[in-house]
Parts: C-alpha cells; sequence; structure tokens
C-alpha cells in the first residue's frame, strides 16, 4: 500500500499558491500518494503517513487553533513543537541571545511602553505571516499608533533597525531539506507590494540565486543552534528556509528562520530540488 502524504493548505488556497506543483509528481515517483486539504477542512489526517504544512497562511488570526489542530496531527512536519516556537517572531530574541548574528530585535508586550530606535525603523506582529501588519518608520517617528493597533489585535509588537540593503539588495533565502542545504533564491523587498489574490499575504518578486559562503556559513550557524534550542536534530527539520540580509557593516543577519510554512521556492530553482524534497519525506518516515 503506498504511503499517503497530504499536502496542507487553507481554505483560501485549497491547493497552494502553485510553487508546490513539482512536489507532487516528486512525491508520486518515489511511491507516494498525494493530496491536498485545508488544515480546518475536516479532513482525517490521522490516516496519512505525512501532513506536510505548506500553505496554512490564515493562521496568524487563528493561532491557539492552529497550534491545537497541530497537536492533533500524529505525522506532521515539521512537527507541532517546532511550529509553536517558530511561529512566534521571538525565537529571534532567543536566537540573538545564543550568540548569533540576527537582526537587533525586541519584543514589546500589550500593556507595555515602546522604544523606537534612532535609524529607520519597522514594526510588526511577532506573529504574522507574509508582512502582514508590518510597517516601516523613518527616523526619529513615532510609531506609538501602530504598536497600540497591534496591540489591540492581541499582538505583541516586534521592533527592527530596517535594513537598508534590502532596497537594493532584497533578502537571500536559502532552503535546507531534512538538514542539509538544497537551494538559494532571492526575494525582492517586499514592504510597498501588492497583497495576493487571497489577501494572505505580500506578493514577492524571486529569482535563483548563488549564495555566498557567509550567508551560508551563518545559516548553519543558524539551523544548529535552532536544532540545539529545541533539543532536536537538524535532520529532523522536513524543511528550513533561513532568510539572510546585509546589515551596515555588510556582513550577513538573519532576518527570519522559516520553520512552519514557508515558501520555498521549487520554481525558481533547478528541478532536481522537488525530488530532494520528496526524499527528505522518505527520510522523516524512515
Amino acid at each position: 500500500m503506498s504511503p499517503a502524504a497530504v499536502l496542507v493548505s487553507c481554505a483560501e488556497l485549497p491547493s497552494g499558491d502553485g510553487d508546490d506543483d513539482a512536489v507532487v509528481p516528486a512525491l508520486s515517483a518515489l511511491g507516494f500518494s498525494v493530496s491536498w486539504a485545508p488544515w480546518d477542512s475536516g479532513f482525517d489526517f490521522s490516516a496519512a503517513d505525512a501532513v506536510i504544512l505548506r500553505a496554512t497562511w490564515d493562521y496568524p488570526d487563528r493561532r491557539a487553533e492552529f497550534l491545537d489542530w497541530c497537536e492533533s496531527v500524529p505525522a506532521l512536519f515539521n512537527p507541532a513543537e517546532v511550529v509553536r516556537w517558530n511561529s512566534d517572531k521571538s525565537y529571534l530574541v532567543e536566537l540573538l541571545d545564543a550568540g548569533l548574528a540576527v537582526v537587533p530585535t525586541s519584543l514589546v508586550s500589550p500593556g507595555d511602553a515602546a522604544r523606537f530606535p534612532s535609524a529607520d525603523f519597522v514594526v510588526k506582529p511577532s506573529v504574522g505571516a507574509g508582512s502582514r501588519g508590518v510597517a516601516r518608520f523613518a527616523a526619529g517617528a513615532d510609531a506609538t499608533s501602530h504598536v497600540a493597533a497591534l496591540h489591540a489585535e492581541g499582538h505583541t509588537a516586534l521592533i527592527q533597525p530596517y535594513q537598508s540593503s534590502v532596497d537594493a539588495e532584497g533578502e537571500l533565502a536559502l532552503v535546507y531539506l531534512g538538514g542539509l542545504y538544497s537551494h538559494t533564491f532571492a526575494k525582492g523587498a517586499m514592504l510597498g507590494s501588492t497583497m495576493d489574490s487571497a489577501g494572505l499575504y505580500l506578493a514577492e518578486t524571486l529569482a535563483k540565486a548563488e549564495p555566498p559562503s557567509d550567508a551560508v556559513a551563518l545559516a548553519e550557524d543558524v539551523l544548529d543552534a535552532a536544532s540545539a534550542l529545541l533539543g532536536i536534530l537538524r535532520a529532523e527539520l522536513l524543511y528550513a528556509r533561513v532568510d539572510v540580509v546585509r546589515g551596515a557593516d555588510g556582513k550577513p543577519l538573519l532576518l527570519e528562520l522559516e520553520l512552519t510554512e514557508p515558501t520555498l521556492g521549487f520554481r525558481h530553482t533547478d528541478p532536481s530540488a522537488a525530488m530532494r524534497f520528496a526524499s527528505a519525506v522518505r527520510q522523516q518516515l524512515a
């Protein structure tokens, strides 16, 4: 009997956004029966051998419900404990405290007063996807009203100095499958972009890229540190995406570590990447 793999989506994008299209034949070629299902659709996920989070991009507004669902799924990838840790960007402070090169990050919980950087800065919700709720402010600006709006929605606000290199260079997204490096794609600046047709995320300009060695070294350190914090092996992560930007001194900084449901850029890399993904799924089941 063929093992069953379910790619998990949301009601607005029941079959994803197209980036994972190549994954379906790759999994099929390795003997899987493959289907898509929104996480809250009533589908019987317990019967699947591999339940793979791919386009669950409506979870920020229903995170508690989503995490409860994750806990109920026996064969979830990445696992529920990883999703719980990674779906709140406060993990960035943990990685900073662990000595990693991370974009400076401060958290402002509801009821607390915010202090803003002296240079251009960004304010975003600590729980969010696709740059929803993210706003950029000029040096000296008072972003109190935006912080208050996030607090009113129940969010902790996350404040970071804006990395101006993004305007010219964008971000690099380094993708790891089963703990091993797979490929990299470049992401254009997102602030000021338009929403997708489903209203779930800001449209991105993506392109294939080759990462410089210092970005790869940082990504490796980040994955090792995150795995240590989670108490797991890197190989236990079916997928990871390490988003890197250049700081003012030209050195790479971690912007985000995506372990929950990131776009993996299969449309913007070599065709063998989808097969590497499928092989990594088999590895998780072995």
